[in-house]
């Protein structure tokens, strides 16, 4: 119960001891205000690990696609994605859909965007797309579906589950261990931000920045990462148009880049500069627009469409991700039990 005020406690120091009450579990409330824990359904039967983020368009499906192909290699991994565009009832995907295929799913009037599409198409492994609505300031869903995700990775059988969040929404499930991305600029230990640090066993700044505020919160792994575009396909020596949904660099592409778009995500201007694009390939990250706007004009132009992939890297100087990604999923083995 805080019944503090200026000048005993500023709003951020607040919000840090409601940030370690949330992270034990516990309600913490004031004369005006009430923040409960939020509840994660225990997952009992497969080892698992989640995704999270600090907001959207940070890479965190990028870290999520990264850690099921690295661990891939050694054991059998299935991804559960949650997202506002999931499908209505839970998606298993067992094949890398094609191209094709994700133009169907969008003709027939679906987001064939969505982040479990991008993970199956590009990460390689068996997915379930889920749906979630609304997020709480310490990341509770309002509402998803993500339990009958958790269900029926338990009816398929694994040897690891990793949850994919959404935005800042943090998938409702118990799970062994969490990795936290921060996204360039964030402040990582901002209002319940801390919540998320606390509840993390590796946090990963994308652009790099100062991991001492969140050491001195918590003592967990923090690592400077990068993220680059990697064509899924070659794409030497040809006039390459490159859609993104965020501020990915395009400098070491190996091609003649004649056009980048940064507006996958703003569909009138996207539009907008596709009538002034000529580029015999259109690579595009598989987000937003990328398959009804961006896919379908390359398809009337008779132009190839080539999927980009963000390839996560510790920056230099930093520690190996995939190093601690390993200790972590060998970890979260030893502890079956998430509840």
């Amino acid at each position: 119960v805080d019944l503090s005020d200026e000048p005993v406690l500023g709003p951020r120091d607040r919000m840090l001891w409601a940030s370690r009450a949330l992270a034990l579990g516990k309600a913490y409330i004031g004369p005006d205000f009430t923040f409960e824990p939020p509840h994660y359904q225990p997952f009992p039967k497969v080892p698992s690990l989640a995704v999270i983020g600090t907001g959207k368009r940070i890479g965190k499906t990028a870290v999520t696609g990264h850690v099921a192909r690295l661990l891939s290699a050694r054991m059998d991994v299935v991804v559960v994605s949650m997202g506002r565009g999931g499908p209505p009832e839970p998606e298993m995907v067992e094949v890398a859909p094609t191209l094709e295929a994700l133009l169907e799913i969008s003709r027939a009037g679906r987001h064939a965007a969505s982040d479990y599409l991008e993970t199956a198409a590009l990460a390689g492994v068996p997915t379930i797309g889920c749906r979630r609505a609304g997020g709480g300031l310490a990341g509770q869903v309002f509402t998803s579906n993500v339990s009958r995700g958790a269900e029926l990775v338990e009816e398929r059988g694994a040897d690891l589950a990793v949850f994919d969040g959404s935005g800042a929404a943090i998938p409702p499930v118990a799970v062994n261990g969490r990795i936290l991305v921060v996204g360039p600029g964030q402040d990582a230990t901002a209002y319940l931000n801390a919540y998320r640090v606390l509840i993390s066993d590796l946090v990963l700044l994308v652009g790099g920045g100062d991991p001492e505020p969140i050491r001195e919160l918590k003592d967990v792994p923090v690592i400077g990462v990068e993220l680059r575009l990697r064509p899924a396909e070659p794409i030497s020596g040809r006039r390459v148009a490159v859609f993104t949904a965020g501020p990915a660099p395009v400098d070491h592409l190996d091609a003649d880049v004649v056009h980048v778009s940064r507006n996958l995500a703003n569909r009138e201007a996207l539009r907008e500069e596709l009538e002034q694009v000529n580029a015999e390939v259109y690579l595009t990250e598989i987000k937003a627009a990328a398959i009804d706007v961006v896919a379908e004009a390359a398809a009337e132009r008779g132009a190839e469409i080539v999927f980009a992939d963000n390839e996560v890297r510790s920056l230099a100087g930093e520690p190996d991700l995939d190093e601690q990604l390993l200790a972590l999923a060998d970890a979260a083995a030893a502890q079956p039990v998430a509840g």
